[in-house]
């Protein structure tokens, strides 16, 4: 037996807010505010965006990290946050999230066209999210409702270890069947998504535009000045730019064009490990 090098994408692993759903990604953010909120700690809609990506316990976890927080918990309790502080205010945040997440489940502008163009060219479609099980099912559902159904789904409380470790993405192509790692495309609006793209093996596209990193609804991002648009796509890589993403685009509307490109790249003998 010789190992052959996949010519062509099998999969596309997709995230979900930011990526597939919920442009400006403000379902996760608004709620951490919110849940810190209720223990009398103050976090900013910006604070909030930082860790997006995690598992959501990380995420609050590396919240209370932060020194400006941890001081504004030990004014508010007098000590600084523990383990134990982090799972309340986590156990606060998910009956708010579940409460919440239809507000801001529409599907992004273009990601319904998108998606079927990859099935098209015969990419299964896998995905996976920093939302745990309980969340990800009325995500999946809400998403069903509006037309858009994934092959598989993984939760980040469904495997050992979330993002920006690689076991995500890797359940997907067990559960799809994939025969090459380097044939699967990871699709995601955060940088630990992406660096489980990469620590996975797998070419990565970022979203610079319709998630969180911009975080402005569809009408604000449409409305921005060409001058403007070129400054946050600036500032926006250079955020991305450690997490090394093969490709760089505004939404996932522009996703063909990448999967082709990535198939003429494969088809030419070049390996993601190797870009």
């Amino acid at each position: 037996m010789q190992y052959k090098q996949p010519t062509h994408l099998q999969a596309a692993i997709l995230d979900w807010a930011g990526t597939v759903v919920d442009f400006g990604s403000f379902a996760p953010t608004q709620i951490f505010v919110e849940a810190f909120a209720e223990f009398g700690v103050a976090v900013s809609l910006e604070e909030a965006r930082g860790p997006m990506g995690m598992g959501k316990w990380d995420h609050i976890r590396t919240l209370c990290d932060l020194p400006q927080i941890a001081e504004r918990y030990r004014a508010a309790f007098g000590r600084l946050p523990t383990d134990d502080d982090v799972t309340a205010i986590y156990e606060r945040f998910m009956p708010l999230q579940i409460e919440k997440i239809a507000l801001h489940s529409a599907l992004i502008p273009g990601a319904l066209n998108a998606i079927a163009t990859l099935r098209g060219k015969g990419l299964k479609i896998g995905s996976c999210s920093g939302y745990p099980a309980v969340v990800m099912e009325k995500v999946v559902e809400l998403a069903r409702q509006n037309g858009y159904v994934a092959d598989h789904v993984v939760a980040t409380d469904e495997v050992p270890n979330g993002r920006p470790h690689p076991a995500q993405a890797l359940a997907n192509v067990v559960a799809l069947g994939i025969d090459d790692v380097a044939a699967c495309v990871k699709v995601d609006d955060t940088w630990p998504g992406i660096l489980e793209g990469r620590s996975a093996g797998m070419w990565t596209v970022a979203l610079t535009c319709s998630g969180n990193a911009l975080g402005l609804t569809y009408d604000q991002f449409k409305a921005l000045s060409a001058e403007k648009l070129a400054q946050e796509r600036a500032r926006i890589g250079q955020m991305f730019e450690g997490s090394r993403p093969h490709y760089m685009i505004d939404t996932i509307a522009e996703l063909p064009a990448v999967i082709d490109d990535i198939n003429a790249r494969l088809k030419r003998g070049e390996t993601p490990q190797g870009a």
